[in-house]
């Protein structure tokens, strides 16, 4: 889907991207917010498992995703949700 992600920088501290789907717009917020769809679509790079897939679906909550690689080590992101407006809307922070 060519031309399906635009990115602007609102203010000197914030990234917003857009992203358009061909598909309901309830389904691709629940493909965000529900683990276990998250995690069939979620994938970290190659060879990796999707290990830690936590959402506490609140303003004010968190989320923690936890990949783990053949050898071990571990990659992981995790941030605060600052607005929930389903199925329309879902800003957080992110940290890597």
């Amino acid at each position: 889907m060519a031309h399906t992600l635009s990115i602007s920088t609102p203010s000197d501290r914030e990234i917003e991207l857009t992203r358009k789907f061909n598909a309901p717009r309830t389904l691709v917020f629940e493909c965000w917010t529900r683990p276990e769809l998250l995690k069939r679509w979620m994938l970290g790079p190659p060879g990796t498992v999707f290990e830690v897939c936590e959402i506490d679906l609140r303003v004010g909550g968190g989320y923690r995703f936890v990949w783990r690689s053949p050898d071990g080590s571990q990659l992981g992101m995790r941030g605060v949700y600052r607005e929930i407006v389903p199925p329309e809307r879902l800003a957080d922070t992110q940290l890597f």
